[in-house]
């Protein structure tokens, strides 16, 4: 399989702090890739880069052939991406602006149309596509970034923990779909502090820690590697964190004293 997403050396740097550290990796078509770290380590800086919305300082990447830095439009067009916190023009209805996003990426007329109704309609929002998204949940605007990630049937999907706001019917449908989409040859890049759903959907695993790849593979290879049983006492282990279960008995102590 040749790369969908091929990274090399890819740095970032904030004045003197090193967010992304000379990272390098590949990820196939058809892929589901967890992208693991700390809360700072450089996951959502990476995914940024990624999708154009900053500047690397080194090395380079590219999505579908196309170069980032030289491509950006082309990358975009490939590429849908959930962010971690998906921002929607609120005064709009769910229909206004999945239209919108759809007249972006060039779509137009009936066919547009039919696949807006369709992700209403499976995101059970049909009853409310008229009306404004200021007083929609947080779940239901969240269903609105995903479709509107996913209308123009990107080649390569970036997920930023998607299941934010979302009932357990709708994480699960998800997390279907996302294996669905694998299944058809579309790359997942899938970023998420929810271990058990990483360790359940994603063929591979890279953990990321203080900006440096810290791990990169399969489950089963991390858990020959570290002699570890589960995602979470793996990723324990490759980030160096802490006693959890120490720290939590010293704030329980704080807390009742």
């Amino acid at each position: 399989m040749s790369a969908t997403i091929l990274v090399n050396n890819l740095t970032k740097r904030f004045n003197d702090h090193t967010a992304v550290d000379h990272i390098s990796f590949e990820v196939p078509a058809g892929q589901i890739c967890g992208y693991l770290g700390p809360n700072g380590a450089g996951k959502t800086t990476t995914v940024k880069m990624l999708t154009g919305m900053i500047k690397l300082n080194d090395g380079s990447a590219a999505i579908a052939g196309f170069d980032i830095h030289r491509n950006p439009l082309e990358v975009k067009k490939t590429i849908g991406y959930v962010p971690e916190s998906g921002a929607l023009y609120e005064n709009l209805t769910p229909y206004e602006y999945l239209f919108m996003i759809g007249a972006l990426y060039h779509l137009t007329g009936e066919h547009l149309e039919n696949k807006i109704d369709e992700f209403l309609r499976i995101f059970k929002l049909s009853e409310v596509k008229n009306d404004r998204m200021n007083s929609f949940s947080k779940g239901m605007k969240q269903k609105i970034v995903i479709s509107a990630a996913l209308l123009h049937n990107p080649e390569v999907i970036f997920f930023d923990e998607p299941l934010n706001g979302l009932d357990a019917n709708s994480a699960f449908l998800l997390k279907e779909l996302i294996r669905n989409l694998a299944a058809q040859g579309k790359t997942i890049f899938y970023c998420s502090h929810i271990l058990e759903v990483v360790e359940k959907i994603c063929d591979r695993v890279i953990i990321i820690n203080d900006g440096k790849i810290a791990a990169d593979g399969s489950i089963d290879e991390l858990q020959h590697l570290t002699r570890k049983s589960s995602l979470e006492d793996i990723f324990s282990q490759v980030t160096h964190s802490e006693d959890m279960a120490e720290i939590a008995e010293a704030l329980s102590k704080v807390v009742t004293n």
